[in-house]
């Protein structure tokens, strides 16, 4: 079962990935790269939003963070 904290990791760094793209796309004047880099940035936003998806799942439905 994945780990609540590997999935924090990941979110984490796929936000810095895609901060990295963000200023990739702004610093270029190669309009085919910023394109590029700009749906690169589009491709995380998915990423995260499934990986945020599954942190929730995971907190809400892992025994361990039941109160009893």
């Amino acid at each position: 079962m994945t780990v609540q904290s590997d999935l924090e990791k990941a979110i984490a760094y796929c936000e810095a990935t895609k901060g990295t793209y963000a200023l990739m796309s702004h610093s270029t004047e190669d309009q085919q790269a910023k394109e590029m880099f700009n749906m690169m940035k589009s491709d995380l936003e998915k990423h995260i939003q499934f990986l945020n998806s599954r942190l929730e799942y995971l907190s809400i439905n892992n025994p361990l963070n039941q109160n009893n």
